[in-house]
């Protein structure tokens, strides 16, 4: 079974291109969603133990709780303490479902796949990107997003280029949702094929980009 890690700055069309992913049946783990789950669920005890007064009506408020960690990196240290075993427990569970039930290909959605170090967790990485001027239209456009708020996010994640230079593939996102439609097939279609050996030494250190929706080796 071949494990992609999909992985983009905020704003890159990520969750469009994990739809697309879902749509041909492939399974995808999203960490985000995940997360979203655990608050309401196993994290909200333990969060409410660290941060009190973040958890209304037995959910952890995200608003508040954003607003006790941006910025503080000791806390947001301590939250990532807690929830990221519990994100790693939830991805196992995934990742065992998917072979016991003989999927070929599954995805991984990491937003800070490569800021948290994951990239042994799997066998190839895609990163999803756009021209910063398309990134930034994009998040601006969102309800609450100022510029200052764009920059803060953006300081806390890999450049796009680096992100770009270490991936197998890249999924562009600046053309029409059926160019991105194609490059998701072609992808698709590479790692179906692909053996099912472990890629760690495929992955890129220094070598130059990869070509859009094709392996970078």
């Amino acid at each position: 079974m071949i494990v992609l890690g999909l992985t983009g700055s905020v704003g890159m069309g990520k969750s469009t291109v994990a739809g697309m992913i879902r749509a041909r049946g492939v399974p995808v783990n999203d960490a985000d969603a995940v997360v979203h789950r655990l608050y309401a669920g196993a994290a909200v005890p333990l969060i409410e133990a660290a941060f009190p007064g973040t958890v209304v009506d037995g959910v952890v408020d995200r608003g508040t709780l954003g607003r006790l960690v941006f910025g503080d990196d000791a806390a947001m240290k301590r939250l990532e303490a807690l929830v990221h075993p519990l994100v790693a427990r939830a991805e196992i569970d995934f990742l065992a479902a998917a072979r016991a039930t003989g999927h070929r290909v599954v995805v991984l959605d990491i937003p800070l796949l490569f800021e948290i170090r994951a990239e042994g967790r799997v066998d190839a990485i895609a990163t999803v990107s756009a021209p910063a001027a398309v990134q930034r239209d994009r998040v601006l456009r969102r309800p609450g997003m100022t510029a200052e708020r764009l920059a803060a996010v953006l300081a806390r994640q890999m450049p796009d280029d680096e992100k770009r230079r270490r991936s197998h593939f890249v999924v562009d996102t600046s053309g029409p949702l059926e160019a991105t439609r194609r490059q998701v097939a072609a992808l698709l279609r590479t790692l179906a094929g692909m053996q099912g050996k472990r890629r760690r030494d495929a992955l890129p250190g220094v070598a130059p980009a990869p070509t859009t929706a094709a392996p970078g080796r």
